[in-house]
């Protein structure tokens, strides 16, 4: 059985270091990939980041830089120096721009995963259509994951509702990491396309990024642990 801590990614969307640091020491050796928003990342900025390499773990800097393509590919190499191992984009940025993120990553010493953000979790149809995104959520999450590995990103974030259709489509030489992950009977929060671990697993995600049903259950340490074993059984 493959080790699923492999596959958790813990969200630290919290307010500061203090509270991230208090987290991390308690959830230990069950937790071994943290994500790094745009929340923590503005109040700690870097140092942060390396802190959490410096004591072994794995960072998926989710920052979704958007920008013109000179501009992105510094963020991206400057990302790298931080020796992140999953870093995001936004596909809407257009190929240009996924290209020298793509490039910059490489040419990079660490090498991180470009991922390129389709749609976010919580978009639904109606919500694409208010800014003028014609389809279905599924038509726009296909066609921003074909520009993005066109053009050399190695990776896509989508719920994992798409996942089977984008495995199916794309095949499995990608990296899919899926948002929006809640175990059975959690609150869905502001979240619009959910799904629980096992079922995320088994659409063929390769790291589930769960924040809240961790970070604020009651005892997070335990809520890890049952997590892991979901994401074991669907192995």
């Amino acid at each position: 059985m493959q080790d699923g801590r492999q596959n958790l990614i813990v969200a630290l969307d919290l307010a500061n270091g203090e509270k991230a640091r208090a987290l991390v020491q308690q959830l230990g050796e069950n937790v071994v990939f943290y994500k790094v928003g745009k929340e923590l990342f503005t109040t700690e900025g870097p140092s942060f980041v390396r802190e959490l390499v410096a004591n072994g773990k794995k960072v998926f800097l989710d920052l979704k830089f958007h920008d013109i393509p000179n501009t992105v590919a510094a963020a991206i190499r400057s990302a790298a120096s931080l020796r992140v191992s999953l870093l995001t984009v936004h596909a809407a940025g257009g190929s240009k721009m996924l290209k020298a993120a793509a490039e910059a990553a490489a040419q990079s010493e660490s090498k991180p995963t470009v991922l390129a953000v389709t749609v976010l979790t919580s978009l639904d149809t109606e919500d694409l259509r208010e800014i003028g995104v014609a389809g279905e959520v599924e038509d726009q999450v296909t066609r921003l994951a074909a520009l993005a590995l066109q053009t050399g990103c190695g990776g896509i974030v989508a719920s994992a509702q798409e996942a089977v259709h984008l495995r199916q489509t794309f095949g499995r030489s990608f990296t899919l990491v899926t948002p929006g992950i809640r175990p059975a009977g959690g609150a869905v929060d502001d979240q619009a396309r959910v799904v629980t671990p096992e079922n995320a697993m088994r659409a063929g995600a390769n790291y589930l990024v769960v924040g809240r049903p961790i970070t604020s259950a009651s005892d997070p340490v335990e809520m890890a642990k049952m997590i892991v074993k979901q994401i074991e059984r669907a192995s």
